[in-house]
């Protein structure tokens, strides 16, 4: 696949000591370094790291907290971890022991562990800025040895490795998917409407405006968790400007207050206004599968991460056999690269807190996700993991893997880009275009000094 992932990261520096023990221990030494693009990160306070803690396991035990709460997640999390358990666990003295959480409570659950000094052993996340605060604050060991020990280069694609990377060194492990966002839709019944695909941003909307005419909602969104409906922001961005936007904004030498900002504000309530989403949108809740319910019940296409392909296999195998996926339309007469997707090579990536003897488990248990036994399962029940044997011959895969082969430009969502409070206000902000409670220049405006504060305090 011809991309490149261009990840400027936050302002942290590299951790270059190795924690005394696991879930925590002394502080790291900080050095002087650069992001994972090659550009110079400026230097920043690091945080204490946190003590040895209960969210740890004791002795002989890993513990690892995910979000494999549903099918097909719970399969095919849980085999690696059998796998070790059966195999490895009494040659290395340690079981893995999995906690499994919903998606939007992980979140805040992790970070509150975090906090409190109770990081598990193992964890999931999605890289970007809050991972390089995970290697801040000590809870993201250097795993490049043994990337290197068990050739792991060799099996996980470039692109995905270097999201797990910082300073030349490793942090985490691609997991699950190619989890980019794409349109998800009904083939059958867009043959019957007569409906084509829409190639530009002017024959997206003019098929909405057939389908509104014929009583259809264009668009299932759940957008409760508010990273759902930034999915349409991002794009739109992209689409009008560019992914350099979100870069330079990042690295101070730009401004998230511009005409591309303010175009996908403007847009998205636009299509408020035409009645392109369904109502009360930012009640619905993805973890409750709203947006997949309206998708099932005629609504037009879902603007969602390709870790859908899977939930919907296993969820509603009658619709599945007719699902399809296109790229977000094209603005024909924008500069920018009209080829750009946004998303992750890696549906989440695991991170480790430990060191010593349950490092060299946790990462040997790790490593039966990028296994050919792994990979097989992971392709039956949907995915496409980011390894370089893996494939699909699924007819909805077969429309993402033609897209992200032609794409010369992944972006990480903003949400993961962005240092965490950052993030939190991008999504806050970018969830008020679809109840129109402030304009789109109010809505840049308050990411750009969300934005603003984050650098001036990390100098």
């Amino acid at each position: 696949m011809k991309k490149r992932i261009a990840l400027v990261l936050c302002t942290v520096l590299a951790v270059t000591s190795v924690l005394a023990g696991c879930g925590g221990g002394k502080q790291p030494t900080m050095d002087s370094s650069k992001d994972a693009s090659g550009d110079a990160a400026p230097a920043a306070e690091p945080a204490p790291a946190a003590d040895a803690t209960e969210a740890s396991g004791g002795d002989g035990v890993i513990t690892f907290w995910d979000i494999a709460t549903d099918e097909p997640d719970k399969t095919i999390w849980t085999w690696a971890v059998d796998q070790y358990n059966n195999n490895d666990a009494s040659e290395f003295g340690y079981t893995v022991e999995q906690v499994a959480t919903v998606n939007d409570q992980y979140k805040q659950k992790l970070s509150v562990a975090m906090s409190a000094g109770e990081c598990p052993d193992a964890y999931i996340h999605w890289t970007g800025g809050p991972m390089i605060e995970y290697i801040k604050s000590g809870y993201a060991q250097d795993i490049t040895e043994y990337v290197d020990q068990y050739g792991l280069r060799d099996l996980y694609t470039e692109a995905s490795l270097a999201q797990c990377t910082y300073d030349g060194k490793i942090y985490a492990l691609p997991v699950k998917n190619n989890s980019v966002a794409m349109f998800f839709y009904d083939k059958k019944m867009w043959a019957d409407k007569g409906y084509e695909v829409p190639k530009t941003l002017d024959d997206l909307e003019a098929l909405c405006d057939k389908m509104v005419a014929d009583g259809i909602t264009p668009f299932a969104l759940a957008n409760q968790p508010q990273w759902t409906g930034s999915m349409y922001y991002m794009y739109l961005v992209a689409r009008h400007g560019g992914t350099d936007i979100i870069k330079d904004a990042y690295a101070g030498t730009g401004s998230l207050v511009n005409d591309s900002t303010i175009f996908a504000g403007q847009k998205i309530e636009e299509w408020v206004d035409k009645g392109y989403f369904p109502t009360g949108v930012n009640s619905l809740s993805p973890d409750n599968g709203d947006d997949r319910a309206l998708l099932y019940q005629g609504a037009g296409m879902m603007l969602h991460g390709a870790w859908q392909v899977g939930s919907i296999k296993s969820e509603n195998p009658d619709f599945y056999e007719n699902l399809g996926a296109f790229a977000f339309p094209t603005i024909p007469d924008s500069k920018a690269d009209q080829t750009a997707i946004v998303g992750t090579l890696g549906d989440n990536f695991i991170s480790f807190n430990c060191t010593g003897d349950k490092l060299a488990a946790a990462v040997k248990w790790a490593t039966y996700y990028s296994t050919d036994d792994f990979m097989n399962l992971d392709i039956e029940v949907g995915n496409v993991p980011p390894l370089k044997k893996a494939s699909s011959t699924e007819p909805a895969w077969q429309d993402i893997l033609a897209v992200l082969n032609q794409a010369s430009d992944v972006q990480l969502w903003w949400d993961q880009y962005l240092p965490s409070s950052v993030a939190d206000v991008h999504k806050s902000a970018s969830q008020k275009c679809f109840d129109k409670s402030a304009s789109p220049e109010d809505i840049a405006k308050e990411q750009q000094a969300a934005l603003d504060e984050y650098l001036a305090e990390n100098k």
